[in-house]
């Protein structure tokens, strides 16, 4: 199935339907106090890249990268990659994923971390796959055994394929 990641907004067809399913999702499996959830509206700021992938009509993936700072130097965030259930197994959180990759490498930058929950197995073995790998809570992450956060220095992915 041929897919194409565009760009999205707060405002494109199906992102406040996707982001109240991941919501939803997120809230049923842990304490609201634990979910640390991008608000739709803060996808356009200028920091922000925010990617889709439209099957049938209807907003089928998701994914966004923050590009923040820390002491450590630039990095990028991972956040809301999701496929809806209906569309899962036709490669499309690799899709987003790689193309998020490449969204960092555009911009200069190598380090790219992010925080999943630890009832996320499918997300934890895609990260894996990708070459992330655990480490300790970062930003204004708390340390928590229902988080797992992980990193990944995309140079030295890029240097292994």
């Amino acid at each position: 199935m041929k897919s194409k990641i565009q760009k999205l907004t707060s405002s494109s067809v199906g992102v406040v339907e996707i982001f109240a399913e991941i919501d939803e999702l997120m809230n049923g499996l842990y304490p609201a106090e634990l979910n640390v959830l991008l608000p739709a509206i803060e996808v356009d700021r200028d920091n922000v890249g925010f990617y889709g992938i439209y099957l049938e009509d209807n907003l089928a993936a998701c994914g966004a990268v923050i590009f923040n700072q820390d002491s450590d130097g630039p990095y990028g965030e991972l956040k809301r990659i999701y496929v809806k259930p209906n569309f899962r197994g036709l490669g499309l959180s690799k899709a987003i994923l790689s193309h998020l990759l490449a969204v960092v490498t555009e911009r200069g930058l190598n380090k790219v971390m992010l925080e999943t929950g630890a009832q996320q197995h499918e997300a934890i073995a895609l990260y894996r796959h990708f070459g992330f790998y655990e480490r300790e809570s970062y930003g204004t992450y708390q340390p928590d055994p229902e988080s797992v956060f992980m990193q990944l220095y995309v140079a030295d992915k890029l240097t292994e394929i």
